[in-house]
C-alpha cells in the first residue's frame, strides 16, 4: 500500500472532532454553574477578608462579607454554599460545647445569609472539628485515645436541630460517626423539620489532602498539626467496599444526598456509588486538590484554566451531580 493511499477503515472516530462545532455536538459531560456548591469560610468581627495562604485566592469572610459573597454567587448561577466556621481559640474546649451555642457564629451567618437570600441553598457542616481543642470530628472516649460514637451521635443530632431552627436547608454530617444520619433525621422530624435535608459524608476517607482545610478552619492550630490522624472513623483510602456500605446504611439511616470525599483520587468510588443508589450525589474537591493546582499553575508547570475545568469535568464525568469545589466562582465566571 502507498503512504499516499487512504486506510481502508470502517469507522474514522476521528471525523466527530474534527471542527469545534461538531465536538460540541458529541460532547457527553457538560459543566454548569448549577453543578457547583462553593464552600465558604466565616469569622468573627468586622476585618477585611482573611487569605488563607494555603489556599492561593480563598479567604474567611465577617458575616457581612460573606452576605456579599454569596450575593456574587448566586448572580453567578451558583445554587449553593457551604458554610464552614473558624472560631476563636478561646471558644474551643475539649467537649466542642461552642458547637451548641444558640448564638454561635455559624448560626449568625445562616440567618443573615437566609435573610438576605432566601433563595440560596445554604448547607452547614455538622461536626465537632472546629469546635474542638484536640481537632477531632466528635468528643473524645474517658481515656482520650479515641473519639466516642455514641456520645458524640447525640452532640451532632442536637447540633444539627440548631442548625435547621436557624434556617439552614441541608445539614452535612461530616464526622463519620456511626447511626449519624438515623439519630440527625430522628431528631429532626421530631422538632418538625421534615424539610430539612441531609447531605451525608458518607465515603469520607482519611486523606492526606485535608491539611489547607484544617488551616482554614483552625482545627490544625487547635490540634498541633494538619497530620492528625482521624483513621478511626475515616474511611482507609485502600477500601472501596466499606466506602459502598457506609453509602448503603447512610441511604438506608434517610440521607437524602450522598457525598464521597475527596473526588479527584476517589473517582472510582464516585462512579460506584452512583450505580449502587438513586440518590443525588455530591463530590468534594476538596482543599488539598484545589491548593496543588493552584501552586503547579503559579510555578508555572500547569495551565490553571485548563486543568481547573478538567479536574471538575472528571468528577462529574465520574458520576457526581453535584460538586463542593473552591473553583465554584471562578468556573461559574467562565460559563455564564
Amino acid at each position: 500500500m502507498s503512504s499516499d493511499s487512504p486506510l481502508d477503515l470502517v469507522e474514522r472516530p476521528r471525523r466527530l472532532r474534527r471542527t469545534a462545532s461538531l465536538r460540541a455536538m458529541v460532547q457527553e459531560t457538560v459543566l454548569r454553574p448549577a453543578d457547583f456548591i462553593a464552600p465558604l469560610f466565616v469569622v468573627e468581627g468586622k476585618g477585611e477578608p482573611e487569605a488563607i495562604a494555603s489556599m492561593s485566592g480563598v479567604f474567611r469572610y465577617n458575616v457581612k462579607d460573606l452576605v456579599k459573597e454569596c450575593r456574587a454567587l448566586a448572580k453567578l448561577g451558583v445554587p449553593a454554599v457551604a458554610l464552614f466556621p473558624k472560631l476563636d481559640p478561646k471558644l474551643k474546649d475539649e467537649d466542642g460545647t461552642g458547637a451548641l451555642n444558640e448564638d454561635g457564629l455559624i448560626l449568625r451567618a445562616v440567618r443573615a445569609v437566609k435573610k438576605a437570600l432566601p433563595e440560596l441553598t445554604v448547607i452547614t457542616d455538622v461536626a465537632l472539628d472546629p469546635y474542638t481543642t484536640h481537632g477531632h470530628d466528635g468528643v473524645l472516649t474517658g481515656a482520650g485515645d479515641d473519639v466516642d460514637n455514641d456520645r458524640s451521635v447525640g452532640i451532632l443530632s442536637e447540633m444539627a436541630v440548631l442548625h435547621a431552627q436557624a434556617g439552614v436547608d441541608i445539614v452535612a454530617p461530616s464526622d463519620m460517626m456511626d447511626g449519624r444520619i438515623g439519630a440527625i433525621r430522628e431528631l429532626l422530624d421530631a422538632h418538625d423539620f421534615t424539610g430539612t435535608a441531609i447531605m451525608a459524608y458518607s465515603a469520607k476517607f482519611n486523606s492526606a489532602y485535608y491539611g489547607p482545610f484544617r488551616d482554614a478552619v483552625g482545627s490544625s492550630k487547635a490540634a498541633g498539626t494538619r497530620l492528625l490522624s482521624k483513621a478511626t472513623y475515616q474511611l482507609d483510602p485502600a477500601n472501596r467496599r466499606q466506602a459502598l456500605n457506609e453509602a448503603a446504611l447512610d441511604e438506608d439511616e434517610g440521607a437524602d444526598f450522598i457525598m464521597v470525599k475527596p473526588a479527584g483520587a476517589y473517582l472510582d468510588i464516585i462512579r460506584e456509588v452512583r450505580e449502587e443508589t438513586t440518590k443525588p450525589v455530591a463530590a468534594y474537591q476538596v482543599s488539598g486538590e484545589y491548593a496543588q493546582i493552584q501552586a503547579a499553575a503559579q510555578l508555572g508547570w500547569l495551565d490553571l484554566a485548563r486543568c481547573r475545568h478538567e479536574s471538575l469535568l472528571a468528577i462529574k464525568r465520574a458520576g457526581a451531580d453535584l460538586i463542593l469545589t473552591y473553583f465554584a466562582k471562578d468556573m461559574a465566571k467562565l460559563l455564564k
